[in-house]
């Protein structure tokens, strides 16, 4: 099986860990790596304030400064040792090639990966992938949602649940794209254990990941073998979320559910 990747430039657990780990099983075909202009973060903070108004924006400001102030620092310690232990289970050397593209839709990123024929993808990257690249592998592309779906869809699902009382519900979904939004076929959920005094959820999400990859490797490969089916979560209660707010975080933190 040959895999790709996509990720952004500034993850190094994505860029680096994750391509050991798919190199240890698979054979890795290439990553494009997304370094983004500043233009389209701003597109993107636009976006979200046209969706939820001044007063909410402001909300997930506040909360972006109060994470950055509070959690940043250790969010780097703990990144830092999580990419050296990733080196020490995945030691092999990937020599596979690369491409730096400011989106992961540009054309010079959908040659590369049709020129790199891979038979899977995974997709670890905040853009909405068009047809034109999520299409291209046989097998299909996939993303690992740090949230379960369908009731925590969008990018900070692990937030959410720990903010709604809903620990159970604190995981990873493994999930092929389709043309919604976070609506693809499930094949697998992970979750874990949160401990939101001891980690922000920055590193909650990165463990359900992280702490799930023979997991992840042994359906990614029963996807290959024709032997995954997807998991039926048809009548399931389906909510989109989007960025955190600092409300919801003072409310999760001072009175609990």
């Amino acid at each position: 099986m040959r895999t790709l990747l996509i990720c952004h430039d500034d993850a190094p657990l994505d860029r680096e860990g994750l391509a050991r780990w798919l190199a240890s099983f698979s054979t890795f075909a290439g990553t494009v790596v997304v370094h983004e202009p500043r233009s389209s973060v701003w597109r993107r903070v636009r976006r979200q304030w046209k969706r939820v108004g001044s007063l909410r924006m402001l909300d997930v400001l506040a909360f972006r400064a109060a994470h950055r102030l509070i959690w940043s620092a250790a969010d780097r310690r703990w990144e830092s040792g999580a990419l050296r232990h990733m080196r020490d289970r995945f030691p092999g050397r990937v020599d596979a090639p690369s491409l730096v593209a400011q989106s992961p839709n540009a054309p010079d990123a959908q040659e590369f990966i049709r020129d790199r024929q891979p038979d899977l993808i995974i997709a670890r990257c905040k853009a909405l992938l068009k047809p034109a690249v999520f299409e291209v592998p046989r097998l299909g592309t996939f993303v690992m949602h740090p949230g379960i779906c369908p009731e925590y869809r969008n990018s900070h699902g692990c937030f959410w649940a720990m903010a709604n009382g809903d620990p159970a519900n604190v995981g990873m979904t493994l999930l092929r794209i389709d043309r919604g939004i976070d609506t693809g076929p499930v094949f697998a959920h992970f979750f874990v254990s949160a401990n939101p005094s001891l980690e922000s959820h920055v590193v909650t999400q990165q463990r359900a990941v992280l702490d799930h990859l023979d997991g992840l490797r042994r359906t990614l490969l029963a996807i290959e073998a024709g032997t995954a089916r997807p998991i039926d979560t048809s009548g399931r209660r389906s909510a989109e979320w989007g960025q955190p707010w600092l409300t919801a975080y003072l409310r999760w933190r001072l009175c609990p559910r």
